[in-house]
């Protein structure tokens, strides 16, 4: 696989504007990155740029985001909501007080109505690995295993105790091995930790720095 395809782009900030998002699509249809990683009011406006004939670019919608703390139902809600404008792939947070509870049956309920609304779609699994012991990491992944998802994440970018690292990629590619996929994400800014990250496992990469990473 090519490096460019390992790029999710991303522009998740509070503050970005439809000029931001038209640049950001540009960017991955210029690099033929995987896909662009935006906020739910902006999949419309994503689909429309790059879901043109010839591209392979597909659009990542955020649900649950950042925290991850809201109701079942409203994650479902904008998970279908995101798939109607246009979103080829969601990335959802996980609930980590119901983790740290070890609520284990109602991630694995909202983990199973998620994939059903996904249907074909593919579903990853944003874990926020910073706020996670190793043990509760190799419990979220085997939940996230069970329920078929298609990819766990291991960060939103936005906690302030970090992002990605290389030990919890290692973690997560312990339980997970050959599927789940993995998504490092969160801090990524120069090529060297993105190549440690896919030689620790992950097969994609999530980055408001892709056009640098790939240069």
């Amino acid at each position: 696989m090519k490096i460019s395809k390992y790029i999710d782009h991303t522009l998740l900030s509070t503050t970005a504007s439809e000029a931001d998002i038209r640049k950001l699509c540009q960017e991955a249809l210029d690099n033929d990155f995987a896909s662009v990683c935006v906020n739910g009011d902006y999949v419309e406006l994503a689909a429309s740029l790059v879901h043109k004939e010839g591209s392979t670019v597909k659009v990542t919608a955020v649900v649950g985001f950042p925290l991850g703390a809201m109701s079942t139902t409203a994650k479902v809600d904008e998970c279908r909501e995101a798939i109607f404008c246009g979103a080829d792939e969601i990335d959802m947070v996980i609930n980590l007080s119901w983790l740290k509870d070890k609520k284990y049956d109602k991630i694995s309920y909202e983990l199973e109505r998620m994939r059903t609304t996904c249907g074909s779609k593919i579903l990853k699994v944003i874990l926020e690995t910073c706020e996670l012991t190793d043990q509760e990491i190799e419990k979220a992944c085997a939940l996230c295993k069970a329920a078929s998802c298609d990819f766990v994440k291991t960060s939103t970018g936005f906690d302030p105790k970090g992002g990605a690292s290389v030990h919890a990629v290692e973690v997560m590619k312990k339980i997970c091995g050959d599927f789940p996929h993995i998504k490092a994400a969160g801090g990524i800014r120069d090529r060297k930790t993105m190549d440690e990250m896919i030689k620790a496992g992950a097969t994609r990469i999530g980055t408001s720095h892709g056009v640098e990473l790939i240069k």
